[in-house]
């Protein structure tokens, strides 16, 4: 699925429809090689579109399945060169898709110059073709800054070149995706730019709200659970 389509709603999401949405994802701090390999063959068999791993995980071949890299992970609080330079070595050891991580202090703060200048240099050190995923910690966000502030720093995501802005890390305390964070991102960024929801979506039912609400991109560790709740 492109990330600028619309989201499929209603009778049209089943299992395939659906797939093609997923990141399959393995971000655990204890993950080994094992996991890793073992998560793109299930990667495969689920059919989904790309596979989210740790940078020190490439280079791996994901077949089939496009190749997702996060990047100043989980914190945010990396220098924007070194989330860059990051970045521009997964790129060069095979990734396609890049998810990184805004400081969200500089968010809370009001700093959206700081966000837009951060996803600026990533956007630069990976270049145009790149698909640019911007993880902005919706949850956080929401209970420290409120709604206004979601809705600025995915503007400037997307000023500074974001392909898709993302709602979390799922290794927040203040959670992961909802619904309501899925709405202002979605309004905040038009149709031209995606929305991934991520953290915490473990049913059919809670991943079916947040497509509706205008996720176009789902990230799941869990993703055969979720799948098996669509029809065929």
């Amino acid at each position: 699925m492109s990330d600028t389509l619309p989201a499929p709603t209603g009778s049209s999401l089943t299992r395939r429809v659906v797939a093609a949405m997923v990141d399959h994802t393995l971000l655990k701090p204890e993950a080994t090689r094992a996991d890793a390999e073992a998560t793109v063959a299930e990667a495969a068999d689920l059919g989904v579109l790309a596979v989210c791993l740790s940078p020190s995980m490439l280079p791996i071949d994901t077949g089939a399945q496009r190749s997702c890299v996060v990047a100043g992970f989980p914190s945010g609080k990396h220098h924007s060169l070194v989330k860059a330079a990051e970045a521009r070595l997964a790129v060069d050891s095979g990734a396609q898709e890049i998810d990184m991580v805004i400081d969200v202090g500089a968010a809370v703060d009001g700093r959206f110059d700081e966000i837009f200048a951060d996803v600026l240099t990533v956007r630069e050190g990976i270049g145009a073709s790149i698909t640019l995923k911007v993880i902005i910690e919706s949850a956080a966000l929401l209970s420290l800054a409120g709604p206004d502030t979601v809705t600025a720093v995915c503007q400037a995501a997307v000023r500074g070149g974001a392909s898709m802005v993302k709602t979390s890390t799922g290794f927040h305390p203040a959670g992961g995706a909802s619904v309501e964070a899925v709405r202002l991102m979605a309004a905040a960024v038009g149709p031209g730019v995606g929305v991934k929801a991520s953290g915490g979506i473990r049913t059919a039912e809670f991943a079916a709200e947040l497509i509706a609400a205008g996720a176009t991109r789902l990230g799941l560790s869990g993703s055969r659970a979720v799948l098996d709740g669509f029809p065929d």
